[in-house]
């Protein structure tokens, strides 16, 4: 049984906002940000060594947004509790968003939830992160400030035994007037192996976010996954941050096309 949440974990700080007045046409989401679990949760039945796994959280992911935020003069909103408390990159009626399993490691303290606990972990964290970043898309509209949206993740070099070649993956549906720039600026790159709707596709619910906040509005958007041994340090986390920036201080959204084009479904997974 949850116990009460503490005045501490008030709903308003499951959720940071950086450079709210950012200047830079981008806004940044980091939405698998963090791997803290409040003391109510306990460990959620899971050892300290899966808290530090992929299934807690996105490693790497928010200090290279973090990084491309400063470069950039972008605001970013990030998470503050782990995606195994609650999924805020899933709807409210996806079977993943409190996980039962992750991969294929079972989370004991998801299991057999009251409709009273799912809902109070939707007023903790997946309703503030959402609100928080409807909000400060709308007051950039209201005051005519261009607006495209980005989320940063990472992922796993291995996935169920299965090797994952690509260091980084640009994640998109029909609207591809940010991706195909980016994808195209990335794939010039010498050494660099770059996954198109690889590791995960939308058909792999894992572009909730972005649905709700930037295809709703017609807004350019994307989905940044890169491998996180690229980044599990502080060189591989600035080389990253430092290359998307550069990118992106050039980057300019095509025009939206004519002819909308098909994202390829997949199987899902689990993760992302």
């Amino acid at each position: 049984m949850e116990k009460a949440r503490p005045a501490s974990l008030a709903p308003l700080e499951t959720v940071r906002v950086t450079n709210p007045g950012g200047s830079s046409p981008f806004v940044l989401t980091c939405d698998h940000a963090s791997n803290f679990l409040p003391a109510e949760f306990g460990t959620l039945g899971l050892s300290v060594e899966d808290l530090s796994r992929h299934i807690a959280w996105d490693p790497g992911a928010l200090p290279v947004a973090n990084r491309m935020a400063d470069a950039l003069d972008a605001t970013l909103v990030e998470t503050r509790i782990s995606r195994l408390v609650i999924d805020c990159n899933r709807p409210l009626e996806a079977p993943d968003l409190v996980p039962p399993v992750s991969e294929t490691t079972a989370i004991p303290g998801n299991a057999g939830l009251s409709e009273r606990q799912r809902a109070a972990r939707v007023d903790l964290a997946w309703r503030p992160f959402h609100d928080t970043v409807a909000q400060i898309i709308e007051q950039r509209l209201a005051r005519g400030q261009e607006t495209r949206l980005v989320s940063v993740h990472s992922f796993t070099p291995v996935y169920k035994g299965k090797n994952r070649p690509w260091h980084i993956g640009i994640i998109h549906d029909d609207d591809r007037r940010l991706a195909a720039p980016l994808i195209s600026a990335l794939q010039r790159l010498a050494g660099v192996t770059v996954g198109v709707n690889e590791p995960y596709s939308p058909a792999d619910r894992v572009y909730f976010t972005l649905e709700r906040h930037a295809r709703s509005r017609g807004l350019a958007c994307a989905m940044i996954e890169i491998r996180n041994d690229e980044i599990s340090g502080e060189t591989g986390q600035r080389k990253w941050a430092d290359l998307l920036t550069g990118i992106f201080s050039n980057l300019e959204p095509e025009e939206a096309r004519g002819s909308r084009q098909r994202v390829m479904g997949k199987s899902v997974q689990s993760a992302s």
